[in-house]
């Protein structure tokens, strides 16, 4: 399974982008999925995730509200919405995949074990 994420780039505080994550197989209709963060020497952190078939989300509290995780089964592709922006939000972002046999117990979708794949990260810069 390969992961491509795009739509980084730099953007004012207060600003929006979103970001988009291509995978490679058919079967990404079957994977739970998820998108990370990982800032200037920080660790990796969780943002948000969303079940396979779209029908529960996950966010962290630092993005709930602003930030919107969705995705087309028909594409292929994850997507993360991102609304009001502020420079703590500055980080490179990766999306992550859970192939089947997927977690049954949602919750521990905020966890970085357990996904299989990694796409290669998308630098976000939010500047004041």
């Amino acid at each position: 399974v390969q992961l491509q994420a795009s739509g980084g780039g730099l953007v004012q505080a207060g600003g929006s982008l979103r970001l988009s994550c291509a995978a490679s197989e058919r079967t990404f209709s079957s994977y739970h999925m998820a998108w990370f963060r990982q800032a200037p020497g920080k660790e990796r952190e969780f943002v948000a995730a969303i079940r396979w078939s779209g029908g529960v989300t996950k966010y962290a509290d630092s993005v709930n509200g602003r930030f919107t995780i969705g995705r087309d089964n028909a594409k292929n592709t994850l997507f993360l919405q991102m609304n009001s922006l502020n420079p703590d939000d500055t980080a490179v972002y990766y999306c992550a995949a859970d192939t089947p046999p997927v977690r049954a117990i949602l919750s521990e979708l905020r966890s970085a074990r357990g996904y299989d794949y990694w796409g290669q990260g998308t630098l976000v810069t939010v500047s004041s």
